[in-house]
């Protein structure tokens, strides 16, 4: 691993919006390659954050300059936030300004990409989306490359900004979550691996409708050759109908599934099977059907690579997890407490309700579209519901429809005590966190809630040890 030319982007101009988690490193790293950059954020933490970089730049901060926008002509580039629409539900006025000028919208990863092939290397890239389920992929994949010896850096969507990254050797992997925020902001980029896990409703304010979502989404095999591998997965009907489409090539197609045994790859009996053969067992991480198609995609991707099977197999038994992806976090007379804090969605939560036969749910934030009326499959596992947040009365309806006991308790600090002494009580044990809605309401985002839930269970567990002595 080494870093990128000073001189790599010379004589580029780029103009970059949004300083956050991405715009901030994209910034930083495109003045190091030598480009020209201009920068803002209507945020003026966002901007504090870039002119106290700039300050305290020991050899100066390459050609930046902090600056609103009042024209994007002469720009080889606009860097958008992810999160800053440019095209629905209403474009920002940047990009339109951007449209004006025939400036192309980016995202790091595509800039990466370019960086990469600029600098001659040969590494290869694997993209990894979906719906739910793509930061465990991606981390997994990483994780495996990395136990095998192969140079690996991982992030987008996950972890560091793609940009952010270093650059690898030929023999190298870059491993990037991809959002549909990102996807649809690529022109060159060329996964030679590329997944796509699921798909059910999510972001649809941004893309219009479930179609425009896909459309997004399937931009991760876009430009692939018959050099290269599509995986897809098939435990929902939207990727299956997909999967005849990717079939017809270019590129290979694979098949995984949580359980299909029609699939390349496939999960059955606490394993995953490939060729009629269990190839490897997933750890105390992965625990049910949908990280079993987490590993097998994984898996999947990892024999493309190059990976050896017995490595691979090593990898998906060591791979200690994410936090906030099904954590435990706390555990006191029988009940343990679980953080799903990233099931922003019902789909995430079904996910997570199929693991445990009894269990007290806290559930609630800002509904998505739809709210929990998907999950009533998972009711009966549920001896009561504590709600929070802005939606708890929406998720309340629904529950008292299906005849599930519940309390709205409205933060997680009367939910999380509540949940134990009904856990303890009742001989439940699991306590689950698996909002089923965004955090936004109540949070900077789902790791603060976690962390605040874990922070909460853990408090609990320790005044159970002080009023027992156990």
């Amino acid at each position: 691993m080494s870093t990128f030319s000073p001189t790599l982007f010379a004589g580029k101009r780029f103009a970059v919006f949004g300083l956050g988690r991405n715009g901030l490193p994209v910034v930083r790293t495109l003045a190091a390659c030598g480009a020209s950059v201009q920068a803002w954020d209507d945020g003026e933490a966002a901007r504090h954050a870039l002119a106290t970089h700039i300050a305290a730049s020991l050899h100066g901060a390459g050609d930046i300059a902090l600056w609103p926008f009042d024209t994007l002509d002469g720009f080889d580039a606009l860097i958008l936030s992810p999160g800053i629409a440019h095209y629905l539900p209403a474009p920002h006025p940047i990009a339109l300004m951007a449209q004006a000028a025939g400036v192309p919208v980016l995202s790091d990863a595509e800039l990466l990409y370019q960086a990469v092939r600029l600098s001659s290397s040969k590494a290869r890239f694997a993209g990894i989306t979906g719906t739910n389920g793509k930061s465990t992929t991606t981390a997994l994949l990483a994780h495996i490359l990395s136990g095998s010896g192969v140079p690996v850096a991982a992030g987008g969507n996950l972890g560091p900004a793609a940009l952010s990254l270093p650059l690898l050797p030929d023999h190298g992997v870059y491993v990037l979550e991809m959002s549909s925020y990102m996807l649809e902001r690529l022109t060159t980029l060329r996964f030679d691996t590329a997944c796509l896990l699921n798909l059910t409703p999510d972001h649809l304010d941004r893309h219009g409708d479930m179609a425009g979502y896909t459309r997004a989404k399937c931009e991760i095999f876009a430009r692939q050759t018959a050099q290269d591998q599509a995986v897809i997965g098939m435990d929902d009907a939207l990727c299956t109908a997909l999967a005849a489409t990717l079939a017809k090539g270019p590129a290979r197609c694979e098949t995984i599934s949580g359980s299909d045994p029609a699939c390349s790859y496939y999960g059955h009996d606490g394993a995953i099977w490939h060729d009629g053969g269990a190839v490897a067992q997933p750890g105390p991480a992965l625990p049910g059907t949908h990280n079993a198609q987490n590993a097998a995609a994984a898996l999947a991707m990892a024999h493309f690579l190059g990976v050896a099977d017995a490595q691979a197999a090593q990898g998906v038994l060591s791979f200690p997890g994410l936090p906030h992806r099904q954590q435990r976090v706390a555990q006191c007379a029988g009940v343990t407490f679980i953080d799903d804090s990233k099931a922003t969605n019902a789909d995430a939560a079904a996910r997570a309700l199929g693991c445990y036969d009894r269990l007290v749910w806290i559930a609630g934030g800002m509904a998505k579209a739809g709210g929990i009326a998907t999950l009533a499959p998972y009711f009966g596992r549920i001896v009561h519901a504590y709600l929070i947040g802005r939606d708890a009365a929406l998720l309340a309806a629904t529950l008292e429809d299906h005849g599930v006991a519940y309390t709205v308790a409205e933060t997680l600090e009367n939910a999380v005590p509540a949940a134990y002494q009904q856990a303890s009580e009742t001989g439940v044990p699991v306590v689950l966190l698996s909002p089923a809605c965004a955090s936004f309401d109540q949070f900077s985002g789902f790791e603060a809630r976690g962390a605040r839930f874990a922070q909460l269970a853990q408090e609990v567990c320790a005044q159970y040890t002080d009023e027992t002595g156990a």
